[in-house]
């Protein structure tokens, strides 16, 4: 079993689009064992999954040790992926955590039970967009961090904040075989210079990280979180559905690679 946090500080980067498509990818063509945490106090990957977020539902009282991880898990139409959704309560963590000994490493505790249990090959972690107690404590959790980047300028300086937090967090001593997996390229526009510079510079500095996969901009991306649906659901003919059907396909050949 890996546990791969999906991670980026900056927001609207493709990281929640990211999560629930590779998720569902894995779980229908691979026929892996997925299961998908949103850690994000917005529950944007819940409500994309069709879900309705109800109080006590998140990790939220697993994190306090007031509840079992098992109680949290929902199954999904999807018969090899379950979730365990989030919801608002979510966000108390980040004060409660921090005043806590040991709060840095208190979720890679809890995940350890699966661990044991072996119920799953695959764990994603979808990561609020912060620097907060969630995210950090989510790349001491991980065996590997992916990261969705948008293929603007600014995505360049997001990109070096949030390898510099796991470089800090690996040293740090909490998670010291965590592991930068791979950077996914989001909102590629073939039609600007932008978009082709961006990706280049990337895989000029990273040639082992980044995914041949770019997903490309797509309008049937950004429309099937408001109908529930993962985009190989709502338009599972278009150029969405392909180039998640060929992340997912290349992030499993990289690991069989290794």
């Amino acid at each position: 079993m890996k546990i791969v946090a999906i991670a980026n500080q900056k927001g609207g980067v493709g990281k929640t689009t990211t999560s629930i498509n590779l998720a569902t990818c894995l779980a229908t063509l691979g026929k892996e064992r997925v299961l998908l945490i949103d850690l994000d106090p917005q529950a944007n990957t819940t409500s994309g999954l069709g879900l309705t977020t109800q109080p006590g539902e998140s990790l939220y009282e697993v994190l306090i040790g007031h509840a079992s991880l098992a109680s949290k898990v929902t199954a999904t139409r999807f018969d090899n992926l379950s979730i365990i959704p989030s919801d608002m309560e979510l966000a108390g963590v980040e004060i409660e955590l921090a005043q806590t000994e040991g709060h840095l490493t208190r979720l890679r505790e809890v995940l350890s039970q699966l661990r044991v249990a072996s119920m799953y090959d695959w764990v994603l972690l979808d990561c609020p967009p912060s620097l907060g107690v969630l995210m950090t404590s989510a790349l001491a959790a991980a065996d590997e961090l992916l990261i969705p980047l948008q293929c603007e300028f600014f995505g360049l300086e997001g990109l070096a904040k949030i390898v510099h937090v796991q470089e800090q967090v690996r040293l740090s001593g909490a998670n010291p075989d965590g592991r930068i997996e791979g950077i996914v390229m989001t909102m590629f526009d073939g039609r600007t210079n932008l978009s082709r510079q961006v990706v280049d510079q990337v895989r000029e500095h990273f040639p082992e990280e980044v995914y041949q996969t770019v997903i490309r901009r797509s309008v049937r991306l950004g429309e099937a979180p408001s109908f529930g649906q993962a985009i190989i659901e709502y338009n599972s003919a278009g150029q969405g559905a392909v180039d998640y059907r060929s992340l997912a396909q290349e992030f499993l050949t990289r690991h069989r690679q290794k």
